[in-house]
This record gives structure tokens, C-alpha cells and sequence, in this order.
């Protein structure tokens, strides 16, 4: 559906491309009153919504849906651009426009989050726009703390609360032959050579146990149970399971 030609009725072939001289002077123009500047800055950056849709494309939303939201952040960004900042527009609509739409999708979204988890991640994103578009660079979380005048940490928690679900299987990366997907970008610490020769060894130990040790030691630890239920189940007393559990581990020990 990406590369369909309309969305929302516009066609993206035929979609106009503004210069950075022809944007300029219709800043200045919509900023001294002149609404037809402002329909033709919002005309000339339809392409800039379209190439910031692409990135959500896997996500299961309508395209046309997304376009629409994204068109919302674009006109916030030249509602509220400042010509005398050295930031090309671009730099400043893409990450309202991202911002749109993940609102859009954190709202969306069936993992529900608290209403005031919510509210301070909103704030947060709003104070970090004001701030991109203050000093033109990404403001730390310890910045955004302090504007807010609550704890780093609250910042931190609240805006990992809402971040949405990304697939394994989503590619991060694709130079035209297999894509690189976020599952292999994961470390797995419980599966490393180490632990599976450990498990290896532990199996062929386990071999060395007479059956009541065995049935002992995966009750303990592969099933969780606490002596007393080990010796409720097997009917012996819990000095006897004791006893028989720290036999068990001495070989264990030995043949490992």
C-alpha cells in the first residue's frame, strides 16, 4: 500500500517539491498573513510525510490513516517554525511528524498504560520538541527532568511505559539482499556456548545418580519444590531428603 500513487485522495506523483528559496519567502509570506503561503507550504512537504510514513509501514495501520496523522504534525511544524533558528525545516517537521504518529499509535495501542504514566510521557515529548526547536539538538533526559521539575527517573520509566511494541521479526536494516531484523540485533545470555555445555555436562552427571537421587535433585531443582514437599511426595522424612540431596550433589560435583 506504500507505493500506491493516492492516499487520502492526493496523489503522490504529482506532489510539488519546494527549494529552500521558494520556502523561505513562503514563510515569510504566511507569517506576514498571507493564508495561500501556508497551503502551499503544507502542499510542498506532503513528500516530507510520505517518506516519515515508511518507517511505520509494518506496523499493521492503514497507511491512509497514518498519512493523515502525520499531515497533523506537519502542519504543527510550520505553524510554529522560526526562520531565525539555522535549522532547515526539514530537520525540525521530521521529528514532529514522528511524533504525531507514534501519539497516534501509543493511544491506539492495546497495551494500556496509566492515564498518569501517560500525561507526564506527553509533557516529556512536548518539552523535548520546545527544546529541539530552542537549542536545534536533542535534549538529555536530565533536561527535560528539570523542566518538568520531577525526578529524572519518573522521565525515564513513563517514557519507556508508552513506547510501543516492535516486532523480532521488524528488519532495522536491508542493502538489497537479506534484511537485518531486530531479533538479530539481540543478544541471548541464557543460550550461549557456555550454558549448553554446561547443560551437556550436568545430563551426563545426572547418568552417574541411582533413580531416588535423580527423582530427588529434579524435584529440588528443576521443579522448585522445597524438601518438606519432596519428602511428602516420595514418603521419607526431611532429615532423610537432607541427606540424600547433599549425597547427590557431592557426586554431581565429582563428576562434572
Amino acid at each position: 500500500m506504500i507505493n500506491k500513487v493516492e492516499i487520502c485522495g492526493v496523489n503522490t506523483s504529482k506532489l510539488p517539491v519546494l527549494k529552500n528559496e521558494e520556502m523561505r519567502a513562503l514563510f515569510q509570506a504566511m507569517q506576514a498573513g498571507d493564508h495561500s503561503a501556508r497551503e502551499q507550504l503544507i502542499q510542498g512537504n506532503l513528500r516530507l510525510v510520505l517518506s516519515v510514513i515508511q518507517r511505520f509501514s509494518n506496523r499493521g495501520e492503514y497507511v491512509d490513516d497514518l498519512f493523515q496523522v502525520g499531515c497533523i504534525g506537519l502542519i504543527k511544524a510550520i505553524d510554529n517554525f522560526d526562520l531565525s533558528q539555522n535549522v532547515r525545516f526539514s530537520t525540525y517537521a521530521v521529528p514532529m511528524i514522528i511524533g504525531e504518529i507514534r501519539r497516534y499509535l501509543r493511544d491506539n495501542n492495546a497495551v494500556r498504560v496509566s492515564r498518569s504514566l501517560r500525561d507526564i510521557a506527553y509533557k516529556a515529548l512536548q518539552i523535548r520538541e520546545k527544546l529541539v526547536s530552542v537549542q536545534a539538538s536533542e535534549p538529555t533526559i536530565a533536561q527535560i527532568a528539570e523542566e518538568l521539575q520531577i525526578p529524572r527517573e519518573e522521565v525515564v520509566f513513563a517514557l519507556d511505559a508508552i513506547q510501543e511494541p516492535v516486532s523480532l521479526f521488524e528488519p532495522i536494516y536491508n542493502d538489497g539482499g537479506d534484511p537485518i531484523l531486530v531479533m538479530d540485533q539481540i543478544s541471548d545470555e541464557r543460550n550461549t556456548d557456555d550454558l549448553w555445555l554446561e547443560e551437556i555436562a550436568i545430563k551426563e552427571a545426572m547418568k552417574k545418580l541411582n533413580n531416588r537421587e535423580k527423582h530427588i535433585i529434579s524435584l529440588r531443582f528443576f521443579q522448585g519444590k522445597t524438601q518438606m514437599e519432596v519428602a511428602d511426595e516420595i514418603g521419607i522424612s526431611q532429615a532423610q531428603v537432607s541427606r540424600l540431596e547433599k549425597a547427590a550433589l557431592k557426586q554431581l560435583r565429582k563428576f562434572i
